[in-house]
């Protein structure tokens, strides 16, 4: 059988041979770094110190209270946003307010700034022959405006309304004066532009306010004249005339409708009275006549009399007929002068009604002539309305031209900004830094030439040596067997040594006697663990259907692949808790069980072996019954893991076919772990697998290689 091997070799950095190699460069590195540490202080020394100054603006409203204009609000601190802020800082800057600088302080002549407008040596010499040009004077002033604008930096300071004004230069009074300076233009151009604003103002209202006087006076001659001609003549409340009388006459109209009404319902109950015999004088407009009322108190003197006279004479004796004559005609009159009192109500109605039909008539001559009058009044409004607001205009326009000429003539016109923070004469120069400079030339040269000698360890080859341990992995071709190679017989005894010095500290699980297999051979382990590692598989899973006698051989190559320097973690899943007795001398820590009910986590039920550098996940607390119902989780389980090691690999007992599907995926290597080839559960699992057409099994026996193999789902034996 043909047989490939891997001729590679594992290195690893050696740390100390990697930081020896400092140690032999020091003397290059040392003398490197102070080289390059006094270059750079000759190289500072060597530059022209210079000096900054700034100066601080505050964007702010000037005015007061007290010298606002009265149409503004009266928020001292009005809303400034941030375009408004960056509009200032582009204005300090503007090229008018440099050249208002440059000719305040002369600075044509300042050989800083005039060094980029001088001619060079090859302009001169060209000047010399009549090949070269002359710089224009206006030419000259654009170099030294530039120049200027290189060394000057406005910027706002980040939320708040700080403007700050820097200039550079070699001359420290030169970057004092011209931050101070422009700073000092800035604020005299703010103020010529608000002179500006209202000389603009004044100059605008004096002609607009003569023409509104004109329009005004206009306005105010046609509401007379249209009210004259119209014959609208005002009253009491701004009311015209006949409007006012059409008021009044209606209500004295309701008063005498009132009165009429009043005489007619008196006359009528006077009538109805004497119409019916009742005694008239009980009403009240009959008891008011004084006559009635001298007449009632005769009638009770009469009465008075009868009684008296009845007591001592007879009905018939003439004295007592006499007074009864009497009483009749003194009844007979009261009934007269009650119907005088009816004729009196009955006129004083009749006069009501006359009345009021006269007022009817007024009353109508006056509606029709208010309602000529609603008509014109509604032009005479439309009139006052222009010329009231013709007034108001020319109201305004006046306060505004006498604030404005006010403030004109003072000269009161303040910028809205603050110089709060002027420049002074720099001490030390910003630039350069000799000492922080030459110290950052010093770490750097150093960190980099440390760097380079590392480097050039590390790919010449000197910092590197072999992995310990490192191993030639045999493969297997697709179409091999799953009988072991003679060359894998061969290799055998040099995997022997490994594995018993690997485990020669760690307690095995004890072998049943019966099998009598030869003492600490174990290269069937080594065997699967190459094929496992020549796969390239991420999960195996291992069938035991023996039980805990088995899962002593996935012990053995659990930790055969740790030393081998495969990441793996072993899981659990036999039922029985003496794979963790026999790992970790502890069968009850948490594991697969607790985590599929979610009751731990990862780092709960992870534990690493106590005899190796392999990670095991024991069977753990729970209920394993109750547990397998969350089976469901267990895929997703496996999947982490695999993205976390090398190697995952499953113990899963004597579980059946279908229990294997929850635990086969792609890229997994099944494995049968068997101690005993004649066991009928070994052989029925065996023939199980074969049946399902499952991947071929690795055998995982305590045999020579070649003493046991599979062939067609059956277990042969070498006899």
């Amino acid at each position: 059988m043909a047989q490939a091997k891997s001729t590679g070799t594992d290195v690893d950095i050696d740390m100390g041979a990697l930081f020896a190699s400092l140690w032999q460069n020091k003397r290059r590195i040392i003398i490197g770094t102070l080289l390059v540490t006094v270059l750079t202080f000759i190289a500072l020394s060597m530059v022209s110190p210079k000096y900054r100054a700034e100066t601080r603006i505050l964007i702010e409203a000037r005015e007061s209270v007290f010298t606002r204009p009265a149409n503004q609000q009266t928020d001292d601190r009005p809303v400034v946003d941030q375009e408004a802020i960056k509009s200032q800082v582009e204005l300090i800057g503007s090229s008018d307010v440099l050249r208002n600088v440059i000719t305040k302080l002369d600075l044509a002549k300042n050989a800083e700034l005039t060094a980029s407008a001088e001619p060079s040596m090859l302009s001169k010499l060209l000047d010399s022959v009549g090949l070269g040009r002359n710089l224009s004077d206006e030419t000259r002033a654009d170099y030294i405006l530039q120049a200027l604008r290189d060394r000057l930096l406005v910027y706002s300071v980040q939320a708040s309304r700080v403007i700050v004004v820097q200039f550079s230069s070699k001359d420290a009074d030169l970057s004092a004066s011209v931050a101070n300076a422009i700073a000092d233009e800035y604020m005299a151009m703010q103020q010529a532009a608000k002179s500006e604003i209202n000389t603009d103002a004044t100059g605008w209202l004096q002609p607009e306010i003569a023409d509104l006087s004109k329009r005004v006076k206009d306005a105010e001659a046609k509401v007379a004249a249209y009210r004259s001609s119209s014959d609208l003549l005002i009253g009491q409340n701004n009311a015209v005339l006949a409007t006012q009388q059409l008021s009044e006459l209606s209500s004295e109209l309701s008063r005498v409708r009132a009165n009429r009404a009043a005489s007619e319902a008196r006359a009528a109950s006077v009538r109805a009275a004497l119409q019916s015999g009742a005694q008239a004088e009980t009403l009240p407009d009959v008891i008011a006549s004084p006559l009635i009322q001298r007449l009632r108190e005769r009638q009770v003197q009469l009465n008075n009399d009868i009684a008296d006279l009845s007591a001592s004479l007879l009905s018939g004796h003439p004295r007592i007929r006499a007074l009864r004559s009497q009483l009749a005609d003194l009844n007979n009159q009261i009934r007269l002068e009650a119907r005088k009192v009816l004729a009196s109500l009955e006129n004083e109605a009749e006069t009501a009604r006359l009345r009021e039909a006269e007022l009817n008539r007024y009353l109508n001559q006056l509606k029709a002539q208010s309602s000529r009058a609603g008509e014109e009044e509604v032009e005479l409004r439309a009139l006052e309305r222009e010329a009231t607001a013709q007034r108001q205009l020319l109201e305004s326009y006046l306060t505004r031209y006498r604030e404005a000429s006010s403030r004109t003539d003072r000269g009161y016109m303040p910028a809205d900004a603050r110089i709060f923070s002027r420049a002074d004469r720099p001490i030390e120069p910003y630039f350069p830094k000799k000492v922080p400079m030459t110290l950052a030339a010093f770490v750097a040269s150093l960190l980099i030439l440390s760097i380079g000698t590392l480097l050039h360890a590390l790919f010449s080859g000197r910092a590197l040596r072999p992995v310990s341990g490192a191993y030639q992995v045999p493969a297997r071709p697709i179409d091999q067997p799953a009988t072991p190679p003679v060359a894998a017989v061969a290799a055998a005894p040099a995997t022997e040594e490994i594995q018993s010095a690997s485990y020669k500290s760690a307690p095995l699980p004890i072998m049943p006697e019966t099998l009598q297999p030869v003492e600490t051979d174990h290269t069937s382990v080594a065997i699967v663990a190459d094929r496992i590692m020549a796969s390239g598989a991420a999960r195996a899973v291992i069938v035991s259907p023996e039980g805990d006698e088995a899962s002593a051989l996935t012990i053995l190559l659990v930790r055969e692949l740790a030393d081998r320097g495969v990441r793996v973690i072993l899981v659990d899943m036999t039922g029985s808790p003496e794979i963790g007795r026999s790992m970790l001398d502890n069968g009850s820590l948490p594991g697969i069980t607790d985590l599929l009910v979610s009751e731990k986590h990862f780092s709960d039920v992870i534990h690493l072996d106590h005899y190796s550098q392999a990670e095991i996940i024991p069977l753990g607390n729970h209920d394993p019954v109750k547990a397998m119902q969350s089976v469901w989780r267990l895929p997703m389980i496996l999947t982490a893991l695999q993205s976390a090691y090398d190697l995952v690999v499953v113990d899963s007992g004597p579980s059946t076919v279908s229990e294997l599907k929850h635990l086969l995926a792609e890229g997994t290597e099944l494995i049968l772990g068997v101690v005993n080839p004649d066991d009928p559960d070994v052989t029925a699992t065996a023939k199980a697998v074969y049946d399902a057409r499952f991947l071929e099994p690795n055998l995982l026996t305590p045999f020579h290689p070649g003493e046991l193999w599979l062939e067609a789902g059956r277990l042969v034996r070498r006899v």
